[in-house]
């Protein structure tokens, strides 16, 4: 038995079991990228938060016997200046030094984690989208989940580009603007081009949210979501909706987390853009994304 755990910008996942089965398989909202965009260091009080889910997370392990452990920290890790204190204390509670990845291996585990999972062949080209709170993947690739042709990280995320532009609630007009434009910048500067591909699978929070909104869902429920077709029209009509909407509306919807209810408007909109570029009809939502991408790399390494 083996436990992965994939610590973002907003949230922090673990998985303990014999991929791709799993024992436990649990999350938590901890926002370790608060203000990182802004300040360029872990806020004393998200290394906090993130300290607390990772304690929770060791006396999980501690009743459960593993073989290996794998930790990988992302986006916020990757950007700050005071990453060690962050891979101090995880050491200190875990026993396990994290491995803070490149956006080249995000993108690369997401991939796997995603396509290995899907129930029906893939198309091809195929891109895997995993938006993040400080960053979005977008990979290309066929029917091989071990073989991703092209991947690229960007710097836009729902918690940067939140803290970097939707400052009223709701959002202004002129704040949406802004934040499209950066999100519409970064993927012209993409080396990864999504237009033109035959598939569309989008992993992660940030898309699940939308595409349970999307489908009428009143509550989030995984198992309703996964490997669901969802068709641009309605994507584009939920982030909308998600974007006009207050932090208080939003936390009122079911689906909508409580802990990702201030950011999900980012998040939409990204999902919005890169879906207007890929020219898709439709998207594939993925419950199965980069922490079973790490998970599969025990199994394999």
């Amino acid at each position: 038995m083996i436990a992965a755990i994939d610590c973002g910008t907003n949230t922090i996942k673990l998985f303990v079991g014999d991929p791709p089965s799993a024992f436990v398989r649990t999350s938590r909202m901890v926002r370790l990228g608060q203000g990182v965009d802004r300040t360029g260091r872990l806020d004393d009080a998200a290394l906090a938060r993130a300290f607390a889910a990772i304690d929770e997370y060791a006396e999980i392990l501690d009743r459960v016997p593993v073989d290996r452990i794998r930790f990988c920290a992302t986006s916020a890790t990757r950007d700050a200046a005071n990453a060690d204190v962050f891979r101090a204390g995880v050491l200190a509670r875990l026993g396990v030094e994290p491995e803070v990845l490149s956006g080249a291996e995000e993108a690369a585990l997401s991939f796997a984690g995603a396509v290995g999972a899907l129930r029906t062949p893939p198309a091809d080209p195929l891109l895997v989208v995993d938006i993040g709170g400080g960053s979005t993947e977008l990979v290309l690739g066929g029917g091989d989940p071990a073989v991703a042709r092209a991947a690229s990280s960007m710097d836009v995320g729902s918690v940067r580009l939140h803290e970097r532009h939707l400052h009223s609630d709701p959002p202004t007009p002129d704040e949406v603007a802004a934040c499209v434009a950066d999100i519409d910048a970064a993927l012209d500067a993409c080396p990864v081009d999504p237009a033109g591909v035959a598939q569309v699978v989008c992993v992660a929070g940030t898309a699940l949210t939308v595409g349970a909104g999307a489908l009428g869902h009143a509550e989030f429920d995984p198992a309703r979501l996964d490997q669901a077709v969802v068709p641009r029209e309605a994507v584009a009509a939920e982030v909308r909706r998600l974007v006009r909407l207050t932090v208080a509306e939003r936390r009122a919807l079911g689906h909508v987390h409580e802990g990702r209810a201030d950011v999900i408007g980012a998040g939409a909109l990204i999902l919005d853009r890169v879906l207007a570029h890929s020219g898709a009809d439709a998207i594939t939502l993925s419950v199965a994304d980069i922490l079973d991408g790490i998970a599969r790399s025990l199994t394999t390494t």
